[in-house]
């Protein structure tokens, strides 16, 4: 019988993210008990917003600790649609964590200047708020899906291209709870609610498919 011989990658260093993040939860959990317990009620409970949402909150470490789980989770996630193609490399993760963190950060930029323009920025600051928490939240999923298909069951494109649907679906019932929230101040100022639609929640969506693909 002639031996086969099997390359096996290394995910030490997926390990060890993955592992950080939960590291990261757990602290969060420890320091800020009452405010872990609100934000993991997001889903049914409003209570996080009203005593957490303001603009103060987003420099918070609370905060930003999770957004930057956010941004490893994400961009891991990102990441086993290259490692399904063969491609285990340190360096297109890092190429992908660096490009997650631009879009979001340059996103948020244009929506505070937006905020700022038109005298709106309570409202900006609140919504970009709310829209990061929820994208936190989801983040603590992605720490258990990412757990499964790198140590447990093996990716395929299908079961990717069906979680990120599912990914999306979230992200849009976000930005509906968020749109129902301001549905006043919305149909009030339709014309600039559409420009704002199409310039930065679909536009740059479209533009980050095209570099990815």
């Amino acid at each position: 019988m002639q031996n086969i011989h099997r390359a096996i990658e290394s995910l030490d260093w997926i390990t060890f993210i993955l592992v950080g993040c939960v590291i990261l939860v757990t602290v969060l959990r420890v320091v800020y008990p009452k405010r872990f317990d609100d934000f993991i009620k997001l889903p049914i409970s409003n209570n996080y917003f009203l005593t957490k949402g303001k603009f103060e909150e987003l420099k918070h470490p609370f905060s930003v600790l999770f957004f930057l789980i956010q941004v490893l989770t994400l961009s891991l996630f990102i990441f086993l649609f290259f490692l399904v193609k063969g491609g285990l490399s340190a360096t297109i993760f890092i190429k992908i964590t660096l490009a997650s963190f631009t879009f979001i950060l340059i996103k948020t930029c244009i929506e505070k200047l937006i905020g700022s323009i038109f005298d709106i920025e309570t409202i900006i600051n609140k919504y970009i708020f709310t829209k990061l928490s929820y994208r936190n939240f989801i983040s603590l999923f992605l720490i258990v899906l990412n757990f499964i298909f790198y140590f447990s069951v093996e990716p395929t494109m299908l079961l990717l291209f069906i979680f990120s649907g599912l990914i999306v679906v979230l992200n849009l019932f976000i930005l509906f709870i968020n749109y129902k929230n301001y549905r006043s101040l919305i149909f009030s100022n339709f014309f600039y609610f559409l420009l704002y639609i199409c310039a930065l929640e679909i536009s740059p969506y479209l533009i980050l498919y095209k570099v990815i693909v």
